[in-house]
């Protein structure tokens, strides 16, 4: 069934007379003349079958369902506004949520060359991004997993194998020559999907004792850490390119760990081919593809 509900013309008349208690002041807020406010007030007694004011040669009070029935429609015509100027401000925002590497170290100094850049919305998650849109405030995520989840559109966007990097005055300072030589170093481990073992063993030095070091829950924490001259970790070669090539951090050795799916898109099917959103995502596509990242298969995901 379909609401019946008065002419908003005339809601407003009403509610503006109520809060100035001036036919005057009411029409002078709404651009209308005296007789056409008056005319409107009138409807909408009609259309209530009640009379809202009591009038009294020029001057007006409300009734007492005046009275109750204006501030529920002050209260109403306040949350229409609040609303409104919500969606004003966040007209064209794209509303980004990403883990921090991928903020700080991928996406962050390519957003210049994507045409709307000044209409992201960026936060960031120390933990797994929530693929919770109901709660997220988000129109796109990028997180570490590619697995399929009900409801949503989840692309693989990049892979990665892992090496050893280090600040170069750590490197010259302690002489880190050979793999053998990180093993008297401070590693930095992550707390999900660790990968220092493999690249031991694909170094040769699979029966080693692996030195202890902090557990960070996410790889921007240990890069940082790096970058500090504080140790050493294994990062992600497609994540630290642009900072090697600043000089900040160096790569050690050759050996490296089998590529892996590490970030992925993710945002409800629903929304997926509006024309912002879908501009975004071919655009990171087209970023990875141009650094040659772009996962060959789906793989288990990772940090």
């Amino acid at each position: 069934m379909g609401r019946s509900l008065p002419p908003f013309a005339a809601v407003r008349a009403f509610e503006a007379t109520a809060r100035h208690l001036s036919v005057k002041a009411a029409a002078e807020e709404l651009c209308l003349t005296a007789s056409a406010l008056s005319h409107q007030i009138k409807a909408l007694e009609g259309f209530l079958d009640t009379q809202l004011f009591e009038r009294s040669g020029n001057r007006i009070a409300l009734t007492l369902t005046g009275a109750a029935y204006a501030g529920k429609l002050t209260h109403l015509l306040d949350s229409m506004q609040d609303e409104t100027d919500a969606v004003r401000e966040n007209r064209g925002v794209l509303r980004v949520l990403s883990t921090p590497g991928f903020a700080a170290r991928w996406l962050v100094p390519r957003l210049p060359r994507l045409e709307f850049a000044q209409d992201i919305r960026l936060r960031v998650s120390n933990g797994a991004p929530s693929l919770d849109f109901a709660s997220n405030d988000a129109d796109v995520v990028i997180q570490w997993s590619d697995r399929p989840t009900p409801g949503l559109l989840v692309e693989p966007l990049m892979a990665s194998a892992r090496y050893p990097v280090i600040a170069p005055a750590l490197r010259e300072r302690l002489q880190v020559r050979r793999p053998e030589d990180l093993l008297r170093l401070t590693l930095f481990y992550d707390e999900t999907d660790d990968a220092w073992p493999e690249w031991f063993a694909a170094a040769g030095l699979g029966g080693a004792t692996l030195p202890p070091g902090p557990t960070y829950p996410n790889c921007e924490l240990s890069t940082t850490m790096v970058e500090q001259q504080q140790g050493v970790s294994l990062a992600y070669d497609a994540v630290v390119r642009g900072t090697l090539a600043s000089g900040r951090l160096e790569r050690l050795f050759d050996i490296t760990t089998r590529p892996m799916a590490i970030y992925a898109i993710a945002t409800p099917q629903a929304k997926a081919e509006q024309p912002q959103i879908a501009a975004f995502r071919h655009w990171l596509r087209r970023e990875a593809e141009a650094e040659g990242v772009v996962p060959q298969h789906h793989t288990e995901a990772a940090e």
